[in-house]
């Protein structure tokens, strides 16, 4: 059974569920998720779970996510990008390079942030935006989220000057909304912001140069196998052969670091447990001085059923 993550470059116009229901299709298996969505507007990475790596997609969710974006000041929209109705204009012709970069700057770190209010938060069981869209107006509470990286390109006039686009990267903790900062800023500044072009660049650790367009996997399906796409996500743990039949068959084994320590797996960032011969068995928590099978992947008792007792032996019990 074909199981491993797809890095997929996803197209403009696209809904994520779009990309998955485009991928089970070309992978023949309806057992197909994403980790992360990006919304119709936006391009780029898009990672896709098939078959058992699904199991592995809650993991890569949480992990940050680096984006290249284009705002422009000067307009704000109701979705607070560019597929919104424009909602109000200002002039951004007074405002100086010092000053985006100030904006930017006070974004950076860790912030509370306002998510759009066409967002797919849900609010009373339904998502925000379909309230935004049957004519409510909704005001989402803020929550944390970091920053890591808000970098200015570039700043060019457009709009006979009364606008400004500022190119940017972004680099930030999972949750956070891009067009939010866009909004925050041309508030900050005093026009209104709306942003006009998202890509996102990077998932944790799978980057743009590993992507595929939807075109090029229909030609041939790149499919990043089960063990590697886990050894580039988590931190890394040897098995040896008796513990990889131990933990096949979800018993404990000695821990790899003592639980409460630097570097202890925990059942929110486990530890990525391989056979000897590289293939991926579980995902391990260190418990006290021992370590248990959050997930099991390949249990060698299916590889390598135990043996029978011979006749001799079942007449001696």
């Amino acid at each position: 059974m074909l199981s491993g993550l797809v890095i997929v470059d996803k197209p403009q116009g696209w809904t994520s569920h779009d990309v998955v229901g485009r991928m089970r299709r070309l992978a023949g298996t309806r057992k197909v998720g994403h980790a992360g969505t990006l919304d119709p507007m936006a391009t780029g990475v898009l990672v896709v779970g098939i078959n058992k790596a699904t199991r592995l997609l809650t993991y890569i969710v949480g992990t940050s996510k680096t984006y290249t974006a284009t705002i422009r000041l000067g307009e704000s929209t109701v979705t607070d990008d560019a597929e919104g109705e424009v909602t109000a204009t200002h002039s951004a012709a007074a405002v100086t390079e010092a000053a985006v970069r100030s904006g930017v700057e006070a974004l950076t770190g860790e912030i509370e942030q306002v998510p759009s209010s066409v967002s797919a938060i849900k609010v009373n069981g339904e998502r925000a935006y379909a309230r935004v869209r049957s004519g409510e107006e909704v005001t989402l509470a803020a929550r944390p989220v970091t920053i890591h990286r808000f970098e200015v390109h570039g700043i060019r006039p457009v709009r006979d000057g009364e606008a400004l686009d500022v190119d940017v990267t972004v680099e930030c903790s999972s949750g956070t909304y891009i067009r939010a900062l866009a909004r925050d800023l041309g508030t900050a500044l005093g026009v209104g912001g709306h942003l006009t072009a998202l890509r996102r660049t990077q998932v944790g650790p799978y980057t743009l140069d590993q992507a595929h367009t939807l075109e090029e996997l229909a030609e041939e399906l790149d499919v990043l196998e089960m063990s590697q796409a886990a050894r580039a996500l988590m931190s890394n743990r040897e098995l040896s052969d008796e513990e990889t039949t131990e933990i096949s068959f979800g018993r404990r084994i000695a821990a790899g670091v003592a639980a409460g320590t630097p570097g202890a797996a925990t059942p929110e960032q486990p530890a990525a447990a391989f056979a000897p011969d590289g293939t991926l068995v579980a995902l391990l928590a260190d418990k006290g001085s021992y370590a248990k099978p959050v997930l099991v992947f390949a249990p060698d008792n299916e590889k390598h059923p135990p043996k029978q007792p011979t006749a001799e032996q079942q007449a001696g019990q």
